[in-house]
């Protein structure tokens, strides 16, 4: 698989990610974030990047189960 690729909305198009670098959101989600290559605009994708570990989504499919439980309550009442 070649790099990781997100929308550049200036050039709207799908571009791969130009010094592409891991992060961690407040939530505790990780993104990518980087430069594209044409036009220079700062991108960022939401999401684990091809070189995350399987254990991390298995842990992120957990808390999001329970955020779900905890919506579903909220409506209810």
């Amino acid at each position: 698989m070649a790099g990781t690729e997100a929308y550049c909305v200036k050039c709207r198009q799908k571009r791969e990610i130009k010094d592409a670098q891991q992060v961690t959101m407040q939530n505790g989600r990780p993104a990518t974030k980087g430069v594209c290559p044409v036009c220079g605009t700062a991108m960022f994708r939401i999401g684990a990047g091809a070189g995350a570990s399987a254990g991390s989504g298995a842990s992120a499919g957990a808390s999001a189960g329970s955020k779900g439980s905890a919506r579903s309550t909220g409506k209810s009442k």
